[in-house]
């Protein structure tokens, strides 16, 4: 055997050949490395889904052809989106095996009207590579997709990526538009539940960054609803995000040009404070490290207002700096690239070496002439930076003060850190706990070898006025920058200098300790901002509950979690009687108690929905016991169907005899992307209205699965009353209780309530209530203990809340006040 032919037949005994090779094509590849096409699989790729779909319909906008977006989540967690676009194409393609255009763009991977610029899109935002919504359509357990244009609406449905239902022709319509409707995999996401003021951050940011667009959207899950429409744009966007500060100057500067096909948009004002607050954007892209134009934006800032001060003899002593120029500013950044480079999957930074240059010089040329226009609004600008450069003086000789007094002290540490042995970057944690008394429990508790404790004393300086040198002469922030390890100033970015691995925050679960955490989030965002970009800042989450039964206590996480385990509890030694004399228990009881939650949340959905359950079971249900999925409304008349082939076949017999086709109802309303059918607006005219019953598709899956155990779809309503008295079909027996239950529905939560017999719950507020053993095992014991990472975005999220709740101006605290009222709970009086 040749030395080639060994070396084949070693590969082959490894396991490895021609048959380890697999070649993923289309949704496929999709499906197995979603990662590579959405970021990640965690929330923030959950809510990248609908940012695709917004995207093409923010297109179809900035191209001139729509003006109204709706964003809808549904009552069974799945999102609508719809524009009043000119609708995806649907006419067959030849080159692709005849399909329709609306299957294609759904399916293949770089299809889409963005790579040809004469009849497409000359100006494209965020989805620039056709791969965005097929993205969607593959990590989608069901998508629908319903088109108008051509004088007809048209309609498909895929599930995982693949087409379920071919295109239809639904009925007649004037009106053009798209309407995608999907509900994400739950076999991909951990999570599938769509936040709402996540959603609204987003969409509120593109209707400032795309001027006299209006985007609505609403949560069916929560009756919330938000509308967003900025005639001016940026100028309004920053005077949004100026809203909690006292401006410097009235008037916002705004900077508008472009130069090499490169659209630049920007708008500008200061404030009194000391914090830099610029936003960039790419293409509709938030560029959250920068890039190009914001390096291009900054240069010709510092450079204008430098040639104005000197003209003006502004700067006789000293020329302040471009940081000093850029304290109190805030500033949106806008830029329409034709082909856009990004650093980095996430497409944080703008990379386009030529857009530096052109931002320069449009910002130079607009700037020099806003102030030649407006002197005094210049001079103050000036003046401003003239201020922050003496500050920052002052600053550099208080940092030099900290130093010195800290080589005085042993180590330059706090009196009050309970310092850690090791000294292993990899291994130790910083805990910052609030008060003394939980400060003592935790060094008691700790793991002295790895774990240094810095108890810190009521509420620290709230920095969101504060300059520099006041920050630092404060006792407590003093002690954190020396705990930390990170000298404050200009040397504090080199996150190597710290101390400790992990920086944990350990405060309170009531009013306080939420105050203390944002304040020590806004802490880090401000001054020590390299630690939260390089993952070092968490926060501890101790349990909500302690569980005790007799002598034995544990601890429970969540909510969630603390009723499931009710529900296991009982289940120790429960039976369910059925009327007709089955019994369920052990294995069979607990597989019954696991499909009948499952029904809890699509059940609860119908209910929101206004559909009795047992109307429809009794006059529509079919002959296996199955709910019909689709509805149609003909006028005042409503037709219940089970499958889209009977409701196609209903169409085709009213419009035969009719004589023409039927039209859609909502033609009377204003656009189509305004008409989303609300429930109380069925049968208010005569044409056509149909809906299909997402929530009903998980129902008959369940129910199929229960037909095997002998129950039925009239096991979760009640069957009312027998000569005179109610019926209880189902008793459940836990030791000495029997409790009887009108219908399935009521199985879970007459289990919770007999799973807490016999315990002691406490619901806990404040670390204080815990002793050191108890803060060991729920917080602080690497085996047990729950730390969530604080991102860039969480602690700017932190930084924007406190401005808006400890700023000076009162009105956008009120209307968060207002907004939110009905969202406390657990109120701390």
């Amino acid at each position: 055997m040749s030395d080639q032919q060994e070396s084949q037949a070693d590969l082959k005994k490894a396991g490895y050949d021609e048959s380890n090779i697999r070649a993923l094509e289309g949704v496929e590849g999709i499906r197995t490395r979603p990662a590579m096409y959405i970021g990640d699989t965690t929330l923030r790729g959950l809510h990248h889904l609908v940012y695709e779909i917004v995207d093409n319909s923010i297109d179809e906008c900035v191209n001139g052809y729509a003006s109204v977006i709706n964003v809808k989540i549904n009552a069974d967690g799945s999102v609508s989106c719809s524009d009043d676009g000119r609708g995806i194409p649907v006419g067959a393609m030849p080159d692709m095996n005849n399909r329709p255009a609306l299957e294609v763009v759904l399916t293949e991977i770089h299809a889409g009207g963005k790579f040809d610029r004469e009849g497409g899109y000359k100006t494209g935002t965020g989805g620039l590579h056709g791969v965005g919504i097929t993205a969607v359509n593959a990590l989608s357990e069901w998508l629908e997709a319903e088109v108008r244009r051509e004088g007809h609406v048209w309609t498909m449905d895929f599930a995982a990526g693949l087409v379920k239902t071919p295109l239809q022709k639904l009925a007649k319509t004037e009106k053009s538009g798209t309407k995608i409707t999907f509900k994400p995999d739950g076999t991909i996401f951990p999570d599938t539940k769509f936040i709402y003021d996540t959603l609204t951050k987003r969409l509120q940011e593109l209707a400032f960054l795309n001027a006299g667009v209006k985007i609505r959207i609403t949560d069916e899950r929560s009756g919330q609803t938000d509308e967003f429409h900025y005639e001016d744009g940026l100028v309004e966007f920053v005077r949004y995000l100026n809203r909690t500060e006292n401006v410097l100057y009235e008037e916002i500067i705004s900077i508008q040009g472009e130069m090499e096909g490169v659209q630049v948009d920007i708008s500008v004002q200061h404030n009194d404070g000391s914090t830099e607050n610029v936003r960039c954007f790419a293409n509709n892209i938030f560029n959250i490290e920068g890039g190009t134009h914001f390096s291009g934006f900054r240069g010709a800032l510092t450079r204008s207002i430098n040639a104005y001060g000197k003209k003006a003899n502004l700067f006789k002593d000293f020329t302040p700096s471009g940081d000093d120029f850029r304290e109190g500013l805030t500033a949106v950044i806008t830029v329409r690239v034709p082909d856009p480079q990004f650093e980095g999957q996430t497409k944080t930074k703008l990379g386009n070496s030529e857009v530096e240059g052109i931002v320069q010089t449009v910002v130079n040329e607009k700037l020099m002439k806003f102030f030649e226009e407006n002197p005094s609004v210049a001079k103050k600008i000036a003046q401003k930076g003239l201020l922050a450069a003496e500050a920052r003086e002052a600053a550099k000789k208080a940092r030099e003060m900290v130093r010195r007094k800290g080589a005085l002290t042993t180590g330059g540490l706090p009196e009050k850190l309970r310092d850690c042995r090791s000294r292993e970057l990899d291994i130790t944690e910083l805990y910052l706990v609030e008060g003394d008394s939980a400060g003592g429990s935790a060094d008691t508790g700790r793991d002295s070898n790895i774990q240094a404790i810095l108890p810190l004393r009521g509420k620290i300086l709230n920095v969101e006025k504060a300059q520099l040198v006041k920050v630092l002469d404060n006792a407590e922030i003093s002690n954190i920058f020396k705990a930390v390890g990170v000298p404050p100033g200009a040397e504090f970015d080199d996150v190597t200098k710290r101390r400790y691995g992990k920086i944990i925050l350990m405060t309170d679960a009531d009013v306080d300790g939420s105050h203390i955490r944002t304040l020590l989030l806004t802490f880090f965002f401000r001054h020590m901002r390299e630690l939260v970009n390089h993952g070092c800042v968490y926060v501890a989450q101790p349990p909500l509950y302690r569980v005790e039964q007799g002598k034995k206590r544990r601890y429970v996480q969540t909510q969630e979690e603390m009723m499931n385990e009710l529900v296991e509890l009982a289940l120790g030694d429960a039976n369910l009687t059925c009327e007709d004399g089955t019994v369920f228990e052990t294995e069979m009881l607990d597989k019954l108690v696991k499909l009948v939650g499952e029904l809890e949340e699509p059940l609860g959905t119908l209910d929101r929905r206004g559909i009795d359950l047992k109307f429809l079971a009794q006059n529509h249900a079919t002959d296996e016991g199955l709910l019909p999925q689709y509805r149609i409304f003909l006028g005042k008349e409503q037709f219940w169907f089970t499958s889209q082939d009977d409701m196609k076949e209903f169409l085709k017999e009213e419009e035969q005899k009719r004589g023409e086709e039927l039209r859609i109802a909502d033609e009377n309303g204003d656009s189509s992307a305004d008409s989303e059918e609300d429930e109380e607006d069925f049968g208010k005219d005569d044409g056509l209205q149909v809906t299909d019953i997402h929530e009903i598709r998980s129902i008959n899956e369940f129910l199929k699965q229960l037909k095997g155990y002998g129950i039925a779809l009239k096991d979760f309503y009640s069957p009312g009353n027998r000569n005179g008295e109610p019926i209880f079909p189902f008793t459940i027996h836990s030791g000495n209780s029997n409790v009887k239950l009108s219908s399935l529905r009521q199985l879970l939560p007459s289990l919770r309530d007999l799973g807490e017999k016999g315990l002691k719950l406490t619901r806990f507020k404040g670390l204080g209530e815990m002793n050191s053993e108890e803060l060991w095992d729920t917080s602080m014991d690497p085996e047990n203990r729950v730390l969530l990472q604080v991102g860039m975005e969480d602690a700017a999220a932190a930084d924007e809340i406190f401005r808006v709740l400890m700023g000076d101006v009162v009105e956008p605290r009120r209307e968060f006040i207002e907004k939110h009222a009905l969202d406390v709970k657990n109120l701390d009086i």
